[in-house]
């Protein structure tokens, strides 16, 4: 592995940035649960998990590293965050597939290689990895528009006044060509989880200021996201690039501390 200052020879990959593969943190648009996302990589979903290293090689195709080095590739990903200069640079042995393309957007490029493309296909390699299509509204982008309100959740939670958000039982009162059986139909299928475990990952708990949790659950046609303390916004197949506030009411706490109960918790 070559790192920023690195020169870049015919057998490294300049590292651009690193991503966690595990039940508790996964890249969600590659699966609604974890075991999901390690198929759509070919990957079988062990629970130790995996790293993802994103980079380019010499002659500037994007690769996708697999490593099961997880504890070197969080601490990379950690030390980034803080600003922290950090050579990501695994040991060969713990390489456990090297993937053609990319399966997230990334907004850098190596210097001194070629643009980032995916490299030349050869027989009975699978087709490149590719972030999806932010122009149409599906699942992967479904998940990715959860994912943005959990990392923003602030600010969505600014735009909504408690008043706007009808119970967990109810359909919001802003929006109200939204079918109530939707939002029932949701908080009926995240019920079923806690009376029978879903797939790791399905569930998953992050910290959240105040003492609460940040909890992401996914199914089928839909995601939310809740702060135990507060409120529940829901993402839903067929209402593409909406997304609905469901408030407190007498019945979503009780779910949340439920869900939180059976969420999968970063080691």
């Amino acid at each position: 592995m070559a790192g920023a200052e690195d020169t870049v020879d015919d057998d490294s990959l300049f590292v651009l940035t690193a991503v966690l593969l595990t039940p508790a943190q996964f890249p969600s648009v590659l699966g609604d649960d974890y075991p999901a996302a390690c198929q759509a990589l070919g990957l079988e979903p062990y629970a130790e998990g995996y790293g993802l290293v994103l980079g380019q090689d010499a002659a500037g195709a994007r690769w996708t590293v697999v490593v099961d080095d997880v504890s070197l590739v969080a601490v990379a990903i950690a030390s980034w965050d803080c600003g922290m200069e950090y050579d990501l640079s695994p040991d060969e042995h713990s390489v456990v597939a090297a993937l053609p393309g990319w399966p997230l957007a990334v907004a850098v490029a190596a210097p001194g290689v070629p643009a980032p493309h995916d490299p030349a296909p050869e027989e009975g390699d699978r087709p490149p990895l590719a972030p999806p299509d932010m122009n149409a509204w599906g699942p992967a982008q479904r998940r990715l528009g959860a994912d943005e309100v959990a990392l923003r959740w602030a600010q969505w939670r600014g735009q909504i006044d408690d008043a706007d958000a009808g119970t967990s039982a109810d359909a919001p009162e802003s929006g109200s060509h939204r079918p109530r059986e939707q939002v029932r139909r949701v908080l009926e299928q995240a019920r079923a989880y806690v009376e029978s475990a879903p797939p790791p990952g399905r569930v998953r708990s992050s910290f959240a200021p105040g003492g609460a949790r940040m909890l992401r659950a996914d199914g089928p046609g839909w995601s939310m996201v809740a702060k135990t303390d507060d409120i529940a916004f829901l993402l839903l197949d067929e209402e593409p690039g909406e997304v609905v506030p469901v408030g407190r009411g007498p019945e979503l706490p009780g779910l949340l501390e439920a869900l939180e109960k059976v969420a999968v918790h970063p080691s």
